[in-house]
């Protein structure tokens, strides 16, 4: 059975909706495990600029959730906690994402289970990082985020990119979407603040737990800051 995965983003506008998103990162969380065929979930916050820093934006927050196909994927996003949020916000833009490969742990937990290789996949494909950032070095670590924001942002092959968050400065994830692997791995190969950063994550121990995955994109649906980012699944419906 393929797990499927689904990544909503919201954007909230009038300080009314924006409180009312605020408040469902504690409400929702009773309302999540009565979705039916909902696996792992995760409710997240997000930064501001490119979402790749420790100031909070009041406007963007995400659900992450698994699933054990398509089918209860699609159909889980009809459950009224998933139907509450597109209600009250502005934006709305959902993904499904099929993992190809992951390692590491996430709340203690593995959540994602690669089930297809990353070499057969064709079209886009997504890359997402979380990590629990020692409090210790939190101060270094957000030092050098700016910078890894400016390169991520400057590649002219990235399609989409977001920095998403459980908790504020400690627990952070990042997600891009590239048109294929090439250009993915290009960019992680490339010299830089991004290498330095995973240098020192590496050498001085930054996080206590870390999780990557990659994704095959399998659809997606909405729109994000007024256009489809990945337009292909666009003409295809």
């Amino acid at each position: 059975m393929i797990q499927t995965v689904t990544l909503n983003f919201f954007r909230f506008g009038p300080i009314s909706q924006r409180l009312w998103a605020f408040a469902q990162m504690g409400a929702a969380r009773f309302s999540m495990p009565k979705v039916p065929g909902i696996g792992f979930w995760k409710l997240c916050g997000s930064g501001t600029g490119e979402g790749f820093t420790p100031i909070p934006n009041t406007a963007v927050y995400a659900i992450l959730s698994t699933w054990d196909n398509m089918g209860s994927a699609r159909a889980g996003q009809t459950a009224s906690v998933f139907q509450n949020y597109r209600k009250h916000a502005d934006e709305a833009f959902t993904l499904y994402l099929s993992p190809t490969a992951t390692r590491g742990s996430w709340s203690n937990q593995q959540p994602f289970r690669a089930t297809s290789a990353p070499d057969t996949a064709t079209g886009p494909i997504a890359a997402l990082t979380r990590a629990t950032v020692k409090p210790s070095v939190a101060t270094r670590f957000w030092g050098r985020v700016p910078d890894i924001s400016t390169v991520i942002g400057s590649d002219p092959n990235v399609l989409f990119k977001i920095g998403i968050g459980e908790v504020p400065l400690l627990h952070q994830i990042t997600f891009s979407i590239w048109p294929d692997t090439d250009a993915m791995a290009n960019f992680a190969r490339r010299g830089g603040p991004h290498s330095e950063a995973i240098k020192a994550v590496r050498n001085e121990g930054w996080f206590s737990e870390e999780l990557y995955a990659r994704f095959h994109v399998l659809d997606a649906e909405g729109t994000w800051e007024g256009h489809t980012p990945l337009p292909h699944f666009e003409d295809a419906a």
